[in-house]
């Protein structure tokens, strides 16, 4: 719950600043008193423009003192999340207290987040790091450490902390298993940007004997700092940032706000302390549910897998953009009939691209290659997550029948996410 006099201020400084926020804010009395007075927003109407920053209708300031990153795409088509210097401090400074139970005085970490290309992961990592208290030890290898070289550092410097990104350590996992090693010295994993899953685990666990497996955090580029990870938490599970956000579950079709335990919705947050970049009923893109009784301080909620909705799809360390995707279809092959299913088979995700062909435009025979060869060719992450066996690309030509509906709302939901979230257990030892 944000204070009234608080979000009376966070609106009228949107509403002031920002044409976007003049605009959607229009029909919204000058006095609001709750978050629910308010429009949850377009996403799509959001970030539209947002790749030329000096006329993005959202920012209520010119750019002066500020960090650029990207949400996901190439660097030229990506969409750009924009932070004032101070709003980045208040972010990683809020994001390391939150660690701070995660970790132990001394602990050495291997930051193993990607660096680049206007990534923010490897530098929100570093930069949360030194605001754990008490302190501990990084080594900066990023990403893009070889397996070799992190194996013998990991001994040699006594390193007994990693975090990365799910897919990354899973491949690192991989490869000290076709080598025969275990790293007993390793103690605490804590990872970010996607879900890890129980047979995923068991992988962690052979190569990690004493390793004890946790969420870092939830946050992204766009929203910022969504949830904390606490010991209490099970894999998936977070607590909401007090005095950083608020979150809110949502219905997917009527809207309701959800207050009730175990009933899945859309998540929406309103940051507070953005002013740059406001983000006000904001949907993260993932589906939800609360795991505590409503007014519990840090309430705990749930992830239940990606929104039927979102802007982008999260698979290992790759980043999709279904806007993109349903251009490249309606290019191929004149049909808008289409959908995204995300699967798990072990430790692999299965990413199935269905879609239907017209009347007009018959599929031919050719045409399911040709779609996979785009993907690639817009993604060529693809290839060596297929090559790390941790990713499998389907393309599937149907007929409009098998697309999925919503239940309820018979609406066509663009991207299904299959991977069971509601069976993941407690951190992991």
């Amino acid at each position: 719950m944000i204070p009234r006099i608080e979000l009376q201020e966070l609106v009228a400084f949107a509403r002031k600043h920002s044409s976007f926020y003049a605009s959607h804010f229009a029909g919204v009395p000058e006095q609001v008193t709750a978050l629910t007075d308010l429009p949850v927003i377009d996403p799509a109407h959001y970030w539209k423009g947002s790749q030329d920053l000096d006329r993005w209708p959202v920012l209520t300031a010119s750019l002066g003192n500020a960090l650029v990153f990207k949400t996901g795409g190439t660097t030229s088509d990506g969409k750009l999340s924009v932070f004032e210097r101070r709003e980045w401090q208040t972010l990683v400074e809020d994001f390391g207290r939150s660690l701070t139970g995660q970790l132990n005085k001394g602990d050495r970490v291997a930051n193993l987040f990607f660096v680049g290309d206007l990534y923010a992961s490897f530098i929100f990592t570093h930069d949360a790091l030194a605001h754990v208290q008490p302190g501990v030890v990084e080594f900066p290898f990023t990403g893009h450490v070889e397996s070799t070289v992190l194996a013998d550092s990991i001994s040699r410097h006594r390193i007994n902390v990693l975090a990365g990104l799910p897919a990354h350590l899973l491949t690192f996992a991989a490869w000290l298993e076709h080598q025969g090693r275990r790293l007993e010295c390793i103690e605490c994993l804590l990872y970010g940007g996607e879900s890890l899953f129980p047979v995923q685990l068991q992988l962690l666990g052979r190569v990690f004997p004493n390793v004890r497996v946790a969420s870092m955090g939830y946050a992204s580029v766009d929203a910022g700092f969504i949830g904390a990870s606490h010991r209490d938490c099970a894999l998936g599970e977070h607590r909401m940032a007090q005095g950083h956000s608020v979150l809110e579950i949502l219905d997917e079709q009527t809207g309701e706000v959800i207050e009730e335990c175990d009933r899945t919705g859309r998540l929406v947050m309103t940051n507070l302390t953005r002013r740059l970049m406001p983000l006000i009923r904001y949907p993260v893109g993932d589906r939800a549910c609360w795991r505590e009784l409503e007014r519990t301080p840090a309430r705990k909620f749930a992830l239940m897998g990606r929104s039927a909705d979102s802007q982008r799809v999260r698979v290992g360390v790759l980043t999709l953009l279904p806007d993109e995707i349903g251009d490249t279809v309606q290019r191929l092959t004149g049909s808008d009939d289409w959908q995204l299913v995300i699967e798990q088979a072990g430790t692999k995700d299965i990413l199935r691209l269905k879609w239907a062909p017209d009347a007009v435009q018959p599929a031919s025979a050719d045409t399911d290659r040709r779609l996979h060869h785009a993907l690639i060719e817009h993604y060529p992450l693809i290839e060596q997550l297929n090559a790390d066996h941790l990713l499998d690309v389907v393309i599937h030509c149907c007929t409009v029948q098998e697309l999925s509906r919503h239940p309820r709302s018979g609406k066509r939901q663009r991207v299904l996410d299959l991977r069971v979230y509601d069976r993941l257990p407690m951190e992991q030892r």
